[in-house]
């Protein structure tokens, strides 16, 4: 665990404050103490590892996901708290045992946004967000171990989100289509491929060929500047109201949707596409 006594190169760069400044840090002490506070008193809260917390720092991601597609801008707050309680938790632990603390990941942040903004910090130009994003890159291979730009992409990420993530790294280096009609051909090419895997029954080469489908509509996506995450997160809810729309009328009917034919449901089907567009 770093000393506090220490200072980093960065640190000793001056950050003026503003007129929140000493809010900002009497509100973060006082949840620093309430955090030792239920460590040291509450039953609960003192029995929890990083194993069990696991679970619920994700549903605390999915919940501030969820509040932002869905705009509910004064939920987000809520909810962007109580997944700051879970970084608050993770670091009390490791605290505990004399691993970091909370004090070690604010200076570790800090010294990381002021070194890969060398152009805000220091002295180098960035005229436009592309330069700085391929500045950071390579700014993060000289700082760790890393032999690839694509390292550090996280395993556990959704695999569309990863995609796009190791395309758009690809990408700052300059492994890239130079055009979006240069990336249809590809698509054509990979769907051709699978049709030709199913044709042949080969299920190995299929579940292959698929994912290189899905891995070239991802490419579309990111030259459509569309993140294909919420492009597919939109559909499925435009899926689930016309189905909920599906059921409820055959709920009116009286009768099961389970037994009618596909025909019938489209009748349904076809009157929420057009609710939607009125």
């Amino acid at each position: 665990m770093s000393s506090n006594n220490e200072f980093t190169e960065t640190e000793k760069i001056q950050i003026g404050d503003d007129s929140k400044t000493s809010l900002v840090r009497e509100q973060f002490g006082r949840l620093y103490n309430i955090m030792r506070e239920l460590r040291t008193k509450c039953p609960w809260d003192r029995e929890q590892t990083h194993d069990s917390l696991r679970q619920y720092l994700l549903e605390e991601v999915y919940e501030v996901l969820e509040t932002l597609d869905e705009k509910h801008y004064e939920e987000l707050c809520k909810e962007m708290g109580d997944l700051m309680l879970q970084i608050l938790f993770h670091s009390r632990i490791t605290s505990e045992n004399n691993i970091f603390d909370i004090t070690d990941v604010i200076r570790s942040l800090n010294d990381k946004l002021i070194r890969r903004h060398p152009h805000v910090f220091g002295e180098v130009i960035a005229n436009d967000a592309e330069q700085v994003l391929k500045n950071w890159e390579q700014i993060k291979l000289t700082e760790t171990d890393r032999q690839s730009v694509l390292d550090g992409v996280p395993k556990t990420m959704p695999a569309l989100a990863r995609a796009y993530r190791v395309q758009e790294k690809a990408s700052r280096v300059g492994f890239d289509w130079g055009d979006i009609k240069d990336v249809w051909p590809k698509v054509y090419e990979e769907l051709k491929e699978l049709e030709e895997a199913l044709e042949k029954k080969d299920l190995e080469k299929t579940e292959d060929e698929l994912g290189d489908v899905l891995f070239s509509i991802v490419n579309i996506s990111r030259f459509l500047e569309v993140n294909p995450e919420d492009a597919l997160r939109g559909t499925i809810e435009k899926f689930m109201r016309r189905f909920m729309y599906v059921e409820q009328k055959f709920t009116e009917l009286k009768r099961p949707m389970k037994g009618a034919s596909l025909e019938e449901m489209d009748v349904f089907w076809n009157e929420a596409k057009k609710m939607e567009l009125k």
